[in-house]
């Protein structure tokens, strides 16, 4: 780093320091209002709203469970993109319920996995103050994705605080203990409810660990899972997984934005849509395994990113930015001041989080307020991630045992 890059390092760190508290300030009582809008909008979707759009994946989701369980076929006229195995790890949860309880019981649920997402982030941003632990909260709260998941009845929010909990529990684990790793092993298994947000991350379950136990669980109760929803059906699992995969496949050009498959789809790369994927997936594992020992939060960071960019995802699941956010966070606040990766880490946070608190209506406004919201989007979480990518490579190896 030169003369002229360290001094305008003191400079910005002489300024922040004198103006941090100001500036927090103001952000989380932009957030809080924020917050308190699309909350209370998004419960009112989820629970009263009796429209078309009130809760509307949920409806969906129960309609295809219910369907499943009576031996219809719901990869026909349903259109469904979830695997066998979702099916049943849905049920136990608002899968036997009326729609208006299941809806009740999703708010419940969601308020639940809200707080506890509010404790991690907390607790793993490292944030040192009241000032700072109340920027944090807001930031979830205040995310776009946070709303439309919630007023549509998504699962995005139950998996946050599942992924993030296993990757902590698997990334200490020393001596390896039985009862953590299937726990981990149990928590991931409801995570892959949604495999095309969770699958990514499955890598963590591999490599993370020093033992293979965790992923052998998996594997064998997702297993176990796809055989047993199965059997609910008049045709086995393999016809079962073929026309899973091709109804997926047909949908993901169809639905989304900033991801491989909505980037080829309009290209008329049809057949490069499951290779560009599985090729993103295996990179992203060999990743993984070389920086296995770094920092816990930078492979869950970059992890998001990738399982953001791999297949098609809707608004809902830019929830999944929320972990390279918490990254760039404990980033920011690092004492550890070498190339100015702080400030460069605060500046993508902020750039992050501006876009992240769009209004989700921007992306049906007329050209070129669309494409400012999902070009925006996609520039952004690539800086972010070549930022995150060049910073782990960067990083000393934490001791063992560390997560």
């Amino acid at each position: 780093m030169n003369v002229v890059e360290r001094l305008s390092g003191v400079m910005l760190r002489q300024l922040w320091s004198r103006y941090k508290r100001a500036v927090l300030l103001v952000a989380v009582v932009l957030l809080f209002f924020l917050a308190a809008i699309k909350l209370s909008d998004e419960f009112r979707r989820l629970v009263w709203e009796q429209g078309p759009t009130g809760a509307i994946d949920l409806k969906l989701f129960l309609r295809r469970v219910r369907q499943w369980f009576a031996g219809g076929p719901v990869y026909g006229n349903l259109r469904s993109t979830f695997p066998p195995a979702s099916f049943l790890i849905f049920w136990p949860f608002v899968g036997w319920l009326s729609l208006p309880a299941a809806r009740y019981l999703w708010a419940l649920t969601t308020i639940v996995v809200l707080v506890w997402l509010c404790r991690l982030i907390i607790r793993e941003s490292k944030a040192k103050t009241p000032l700072e632990r109340a920027f944090v909260t807001f930031m979830l709260l205040s995310m776009n994705a946070a709303g439309v998941a919630i007023g549509n009845g998504q699962f995005i929010l139950h998996l946050l605080p599942l992924l993030i909990t296993v990757a902590l529990i698997l990334g200490k684990q020393d001596p390896p203990a039985w009862s953590n790793h299937l726990r981990a092993a149990g928590m991931f298994l409801i995570a892959l409810v949604k495999p095309n947000v969770t699958a990514p991350f499955f890598w963590l379950v591999v490599f993370l660990p020093k033992a293979v136990r965790p992923a052998v669980l998996v594997v064998i109760g997702y297993a176990s899972l796809s055989l047993a929803s199965a059997s609910f059906q008049p045709v086995g699992l393999i016809s079962l997984t073929r026309d899973w995969l091709a109804r997926s496949e047909e949908w993901a050009v169809l639905q989304g934005y900033a991801n491989l498959h909505s980037w080829l789809g309009p290209l008329g790369l049809y057949q490069w849509l499951a290779p560009a994927s599985g090729i993103t997936l295996l990179a992203l594992g060999l990743w993984i395994y070389l920086h296995r020992n770094k920092d816990v939060w930078l492979l869950l960071a970059v992890t998001a990113l990738v399982a953001r960019f791999w297949t098609y995802h809707n608004m809902y699941d830019d929830a999944l930015i929320l972990l390279p956010m918490i990254c760039l966070f404990r980033i920011a606040g690092s004492p550890e001041t070498e190339n100015n990766y702080d400030l460069i880490a605060g500046g993508l946070l902020a750039l992050t989080l501006i876009f992240m608190v769009l209004p989700a209506r921007m992306i049906n406004f007329p050209s070129p307020w669309q494409y400012v919201f999902t070009l925006g989007h996609t520039l952004v979480w690539l800086l972010v991630l070549l930022f995150l990518g060049h910073y782990t490579r960067k990083v000393k190896a934490l001791p063992s045992g560390s997560a």
